[in-house]
């Protein structure tokens, strides 16, 4: 079976089905980013593990939308799409940069609601929800929000020379960089799930120890793992990165 199946509306993207996989993976996407950035994820994990991925409003056949520049209305009607596409297997979470905030808000939710955390939560890129940084990045101008792209990379640079495409982009951009840089910490809150963190040696957004307060955020084991490189560190470390999910959801005792 191929092909994208969506749920609830836009919401989710499901880019290779995988129906007789134990678990599900759904996947939050990093600021200004879209369901499409885990399709090569996607591939790699099938047929082993259901990938869905997670399609913000404000970006590509979303665009006319506009952006959620609250994070946790986000959250929250992110998590309702979520629950409309359950099927009855656990559920496991991964988010990159600012998809790790909304991963960990909507798993929130979903223990709150439920009584159980997903079966995982994987953060990616970002500090922990007790350590988040804030930030002036949406109050820039459009050159200054491509200096940052610049400056965290994941966007080839020939694309930010593209006047028309930035121009449909950086609305996006600047919508989840107001999400999440005006979201408040919550340093209070954790999951009873466990939580492995990935991040780069050389992230500007996430030191060593903000990556490690995660682990303040589950009452559960908690890992971390350290990757060369800068803020899209997954982009070089695909193979690695893959293992782990696959090699943790293997490993999972329901």
């Amino acid at each position: 079976m191929t092909g994208s199946t969506k749920f609830d509306g836009e919401w989710i993207r499901r880019f290779h089905p995988s129906d007789e996989s134990e678990f599900r993976l759904f996947c939050f996407p990093h600021a200004g980013g879209s369901a499409s950035y885990y399709y090569a994820l996607s591939e790699a994990l099938a047929p082993d593990l259901d990938m869905l991925a997670i399609q913000y409003p404000g970006r590509q056949d979303r665009r006319a939308e506009g952006c959620i520049v609250n994070l946790a209305e986000l959250a929250d009607r992110t998590y309702a799409a979520l629950r409309q596409a359950e099927d009855g297997r656990p559920a496991v979470f991964f988010g990159h940069s600012m998809g790790s905030i909304v991963a960990f808000e909507v798993a929130r939710r979903y223990q709150d609601d439920t009584g159980a955390a997903p079966a995982w939560l994987f953060a990616s890129g970002y500090p922990a929800p007790s350590r988040l940084r804030g930030g002036t990045v949406h109050r820039r101008d459009d050159p200054g929000i491509l200096d940052e792209l610049r400056a965290v990379g994941g966007t080839a640079p020939v694309w930010l020379e593209d006047a028309d495409l930035m121009a449909s982009i950086l609305p996006a951009v600047r919508g989840d960089y107001t999400a999440v840089e005006t979201h408040p910490r919550v340093p209070d809150v954790k999951l009873t799930c466990p939580v492995t963190m990935l991040t780069g040696d050389d992230d500007p957004h996430t030191t060593i120890a903000e990556a490690e307060a995660w682990g303040e955020h589950t009452s559960d084991e908690f890992s971390l793992h350290v990757f060369q490189g800068g803020h899209f560190y997954l982009d070089q470390h695909a193979p690695e990165i893959t293992d782990i999910i696959s090699t943790t959801v293997k490993g999972i005792i329901r």
